[in-house]
This record gives C-alpha cells, structure tokens and sequence, in this order.
C-alpha cells in the first residue's frame, strides 16, 4: 500500500449495552434466584418438621416433580426456538412463566388441615406445577445471553449482571423467607404468609424482566427444529456437555448445602433463626465477589479460575465439618463467608462459558439454536437442585432423623446430628471435587474445537 492510502474500513464494533437494559435482563434472575433458593432451603424442612411427613416420603415430594422437569425442560427448550424462528421473539413463553409461577409457589407453602400423607401430596402436586411454570420463564430466559449482543465482552457484561441480580435473588430468598416464616409462627400459618410475600417479589421480578427483554432479536435457525432433530444437533457439542457435568454436579452440591442449613442451625447450633444468618453470609459475599473473578477471569483466563475456585469450595465445605461439630457459631459463619466468595465463580464462570459454547457451536451444524442448549442446561440445573434436598432426606432417613410437627419436637439421636453434620460438609465437599475432572475435559475438548473447528458458511 502506497503512503497516504486510505485504509480498509474496519467492520463497526457493536455499541455497548446501556446499563438500563443490562439490569431489565439481569432482574429476572431475581426470580429465578428466589424459586431456586426458597425449596430447596425451606421445603424439606417445611414437611418433615412443620407437616410431620418422613423424611423419606418428603425426599419423593422433592424428586418426583424435578425429575419430570428434567424431561420438561428440553421440550420448552425447542418450542422456545421454534418461537424465536416464527417471531423473532422468546417473549410469550417467559411472560406464560412469569404470571403462572407466583400463584403455584404460595400454594406450595399453603397446605390446608390435613393428615400426613394429604400433605405430602398438595405439596408434590403444587410443585410439580410450579416447576412446570419456572421451565416456561427459565428455558428462554437462559438462551438469551447467546443472542443479547454479537460482542462476547457485552455478552460476558450481562452475565455478570444476572449473577449479581441471581445473587440479590437468593439472598432475598434466604435472608426474607425464613425471617417471615418465622415472624408468622414458624408453623402453618407462617409458612403460608411467606409463601404469599415471596411469590410477589419473584413475579414482579420475573414479568419485569419478561417485559424489559422484548428488544433482543432471537434468531435461531436457519429452520426450526422439532425435539428429536434438535437434540440430534446439539449432541456433538461435547464441551458442551463436559461443562454441564460440571455444573451439574456443583449445582447439586451446594443444593445439598442449602438443604442441610435449616437443620445444622436448629440441631447443631441449636438457634433455628440463625438459617437466615447462615444463608445471608453464604450468598452476600457473592455480590461483591462477581465482579472480583469477572477481573481476574479476564486476566489469567475463565477456566484457571474456575478450577480454582470450584477446588477452594471443596476445602470450605470439607473445613465446616469440625465447625459445625463443635457448634461453633462464629466459626460456621466465618466459613459460610468464604464459601459465599466462591460461590460467585461457581455461578458467573460456567454461564459466561455456556453462550460462548453454544454459540461456537453453531458454525458446526449450521444451526443457531440457543434454546435446544439451554433446555438441556437447565434440566440438568433443575434437577441437580431438585436432587439435593432428596440426597440430604435419604443422608436423614440412613441417620434414623426422627421427623416431627411443630407442636411436638423430639430429641435427635446422635447418629442422627452426625448425618446432619456430614450432609452439609463432606458429601458436598466431595461432588465439588468431582467435578474438577469434567472441567479438565471441557478445556481439553474447548481447546480441540477451536483448533480444529470451522465456520459453517450456513451458520445462522
């Protein structure tokens, strides 16, 4: 090129998303946070010494409608993206969600008069159904950071919006909802009063966020698929699937954490209302943490500090054990602290990598099929959640827990207070370390596409 000539233009960079748009997608997460938190902290609790159900049956309560959300989740996955192709759109399906949700959740926690077994079943029903309304809002609300803005710094910016506004939602799920359970009586009445004040706070966040994302244009395609022939697409995606290994199996852990916390403060630290003060110290770290590991993520790299933290979470929960023995209070919350640090990676981290996956992948197939993906996502999400208070129940049940109503409490045996111990600490301690392997794969298997993968000139 001869001095003086005009350079090429270079292609317009994408204009950063405005800071009003970033909070419209990030507070559903809100929502999300809180239908995420709520059962999975209070619901075994609720049955086995509020209604007086076994801890064995209450383990089913929680399983049975999540296992059917797992099989749900990729179906709303695909007809969210067949819905994106007719419309450019994934709004219907969030706003069906958002409206529906609320009223199934306070019915959750609203069970009328009634033996044992007549509980069991209106809390299984009404869980079942609200799982089926949160698939409708989180299937599609989880495609859209793929498609939010061409620009992986931008898509990397809103991730750290929804987790920050995930980590409000699950604070406010722990921090409020055991506090208005207990300000109500901590028995039926109580538990039906938070059910009610919880569910606004999700809806009003959840349509919120419905509403505030109609501007994102959803482009799967180039041709919708039905289930099979999506799930036929996405399947190749292998460091997909290693990095959902991966989530999944952190997910359950700290859902058998949050399962274990209503009973190590009322058994082992002998102060039922310090659930609140152990969740609010586990979760309100993570709001100042996400943009911490957001800047060291961009310095040494998303996967080094993933294994990092995922590896220092392991050595966290495994020290709480002789805390909590000890019935420590200080200590147990001290610890709590720290895991809260690491539980802002363990969440930002893997949904920063997620878009990225599923959108290299689409040069691959020739499909840009965001929902396909996150239907597979978030069935494993939900389920790994679901699982974790019925991991915790059978840890129960093994230990010969004893189950009561709240007029009538009993004497825990020991074998009973070690199984709680050991529910909270070293059997999440171990799902965390076993994810480290899969997160190994990922890297290896992400490294590999990029070296040997190809745009697809048919890609979306």
């Amino acid at each position: 090129m001869t001095a003086g000539a005009a350079s090429p233009p270079l292609p317009d960079a994408p204009a950063p998303l405005a800071r009003g748009r970033l909070l419209g997608y990030g507070i559903g997460s809100v929502g999300t946070g809180v239908f995420s938190a709520v059962p999975g902290l209070l619901l075994l609790y609720y049955l086995t010494d509020v209604l007086g159900v076994s801890a064995a049956v209450a383990g089913a309560v929680l399983v049975v409608p999540k296992a059917w959300d797992v099989l749900l989740n990729p179906v709303v996955g695909a007809a969210s993206d067949r819905e994106a192709v007719r419309t450019g759109r994934r709004t219907r399906l969030l706003l069906t969600g958002a409206i529906a949700l609320p009223v199934l959740f306070a019915l959750m926690f609203a069970v009328p008069a009634g033996p044992a077994g007549f509980a069991a079943g209106w809390v299984g029903v009404a869980f079942l159904l609200a799982a089926s309304a949160f698939a409708c809002f989180q299937v599609p609300y989880v495609a859209l950071p793929a498609e939010i803005s061409p620009a992986a710094d931008e898509r990397s910016r809103a991730m750290a919006w929804r987790v920050v506004c995930l980590t409000v939602g699950i604070l406010v799920a722990g921090g409020l909802a055991p506090a208005v359970a207990d300000a109500g009586g901590k028995d039926r009445g109580g538990y039906a009063l938070m059910g009610a004040v919880v569910g606004l706070l999700m809806g009003a966040a959840m349509v919120a966020s419905a509403l505030a994302t109609r501007w994102v244009p959803s482009r799967p395609g180039p041709r919708p698929l039905g289930l099979a022939a999506a799930l036929r697409t996405a399947r190749g995606n292998r460091p997909f699937f290693a990095l959902l290994g991966a989530f999944a199996a952190q997910s359950l852990a700290v859902a058998v954490m949050l399962a274990g916390a209503p009973y190590v403060a009322t058994y082992r630290l002998d102060d039922y209302g310090l659930t609140s003060a152990m969740f609010v110290c586990m979760v309100g770290p993570s709001a100042v943490a996400v943009p911490l590991w957001r800047i060291a993520a961009r310095r040494y790299g998303q996967v080094p500090c993933y294994l990092a933290a995922v590896t220092v979470l392991a050595a966290v929960a495994a020290a709480l054990h002789p805390a909590v023995s000890s019935g420590s209070t200080a200590a147990v919350l001290a610890l709590t602290g720290a895991v809260g640090v690491c539980y802002a990676a363990v969440q930002l981290l893997p949904l920063s990598l997620l878009p990225e996956t599923v959108r290299a992948d689409a040069g691959r197939t020739g499909h840009a099929q965001s929902g396909a993906f996150t239907g597979l996502w978030t069935a494993a999400e939900t389920g790994a959640l679901a699982l974790g208070p019925g991991v915790f129940a059978l840890i129960l049940a093994a230990a010969s827990f004893r189950s009561a109503d709240f007029d009538d409490p009993v004497r825990q045996p020991g074998s009973a207070l070690t199984g709680i111990t050991a529910g909270f600490t070293l059997v999440p301690a171990l799902l965390l370390l076993l994810s480290v392997p899969m997160l190994l794969a990922y890297r290896r298997l992400a490294a590999a596409h990029r070296r040997t993968g190809e745009p697809n000139p048919h890609a979306a």
